[in-house]
């Protein structure tokens, strides 16, 4: 039995010693009671789930708005499927599949409505208003903007998950607490963190220079797996792409080569399903193998020694990151910027920019609940409150909404 094996616990039940232990979980901001039923994560994922934010990702958009079909994936089953691909890569390396779960499940809370669209649409109106960013908004979801509970706002979740949802995709400044580049995507360093993780960052300490747990890293690995194959899956069905046009991209046309040798004659439906399941399964493959050589050759002891390594250690090999890579590259060119996406996109980005023009003009449009006299006279706060009330809406109520306030609401069927 290798070195790492021993750690992982290979065989048994026990969790691994480098997985986040839930019985020593770093607590809540507030303190509550311990449950004598549900670990401290169980509580976590149950609280996401019962969300107002949660409930709102069924009408949500991933790529294809609703009025597109019926079978296109939402914001809510994508999220799902990111849970079940992070459980199953949890569980190979004996980790906290709850927490794991628990940081898939509330990854996307902080979407705009219309996806990536609305995204940048909002970006655009909040540039001179401390700026937007959906992790960000996330982390405001769960620590302030839910108000379900009497003792606080937002859902007074462990250290550990909103540590993983701020930080999923790596470490967020450095050891001086300068902020990093890579970490939002971008070539050079922002200014200053996010809004949402700056105020945050003055009530509690989520460790922002040093990676995630392993949990949070599964869960940042499976939602790159759920985006390559079901936004194939979804082009597929827009009719935008054809199996005919996926023959050359890396692990895809393998996975076709290989229904077709065993299925000759399948149907298309068939045929495109178990394209999929292959996709899936070899990328899912390929990270437990690549991540058991890291971990082999890092050997934590603990979740802070994963935390510490200076770098991911749950991830593709090179030669599947450089296939994750292409996938993403062709689902760009071939569906995300697609005439049939676009057009609609740049409707909705519309839909967004108004609604924030119009309610900054107007504070007294917003519904009562959102209003309050100390704000309407802060430019700054204002901006901020309407960004809250437009980011938390499903495509639906945004153009009702739009519809209310604007008039001359654009179709977006």
């Amino acid at each position: 039995m290798s070195r790492i094996a021993e750690r992982v616990g290979l065989g048994g039940e026990a969790r691994a010693l480098f997985a986040v232990d839930p019985q020593r979980s770093r607590g809540r901001l507030v303190d509550e009671p311990t449950s004598p039923t549900r670990t401290p994560f169980q509580r976590d994922r149950d609280r996401i789930i019962h969300s107002t934010a949660f409930r709102r990702l069924a009408n949500k958009t991933q790529v294809f708005l609703p009025h597109d079909g019926d079978h296109f994936r939402s914001r809510l089953t994508h999220t799902i499927e990111v849970a079940q691909i992070a459980r199953a890569l949890a569980r190979a390396f004996r980790l906290d599949e709850d927490l794991a779960e628990a940081l898939a499940l509330g990854h996307d809370l902080g979407h705009t409505p219309f996806g990536h669209a609305g995204e940048r649409a909002m970006e655009r109106a909040m540039a001179r208003h401390g700026g937007f960013d959906h992790n960000a908004q996330t982390l405001r979801i769960v620590t302030r903007l839910e108000r379900r509970y009497a003792g606080f706002d937002g859902l007074n979740l462990t250290w550990e998950t909103l540590e993983g949802l701020v930080k999923h995709n790596g470490p967020l400044t450095d050891a001086r607490g300068r902020p990093l580049a890579s970490a939002h995507g971008q070539h050079r360093p922002p200014a200053e963190l996010p809004y949402g993780i700056r105020d945050y960052a003055r009530r509690q300490d989520l460790w922002l220079a040093t990676w995630p747990s392993l949990e949070a890293q599964c869960a940042a690995i499976a939602d790159d797996i759920a985006y390559d194959a079901h936004d194939i899956d979804d082009g597929l069905r827009a009719r935008l792409i054809d199996l005919d046009d996926l023959g050359d991209l890396p692990v895809v046309g393998a996975a076709i080569s290989e229904v077709r040798a065993r299925h000759p004659n399948l149907e298309r439906a068939r045929l495109k399903q178990e394209v999929i399941r292959r996709i899936i399964t070899a990328m899912v493959e390929d990270v437990i193998g690549e991540s058991f050589r890291r971990l082999e050759d890092q050997l934590p002891g603990s979740a802070d020694d994963v935390r510490n390594a200076g770098r991911a250690l749950v991830g593709f090999s090179p030669v599947l990151a450089a296939a994750d890579h292409t996938i993403k590259t062709f689902l760009f060119a071939r569906v995300y910027r697609s005439d049939l996406v676009m057009t609609k996109m740049r409707a909705a980005e519309g839909v967004v920019e108004d609604l924030f023009a119009a309610f900054m003009d107007r504070p007294q449009a917003l519904p009562e609940e959102w209003r309050a006299d100390d704000v309407a006279s802060d430019r700054e706060r204002l901006a901020r409150r309407i960004c809250d009330y437009i980011a938390g809406m499903t495509d639906r109520f945004a153009v009702g909404e739009h519809r209310r306030v604007c008039g001359d609401t654009p179709d977006l069927g």
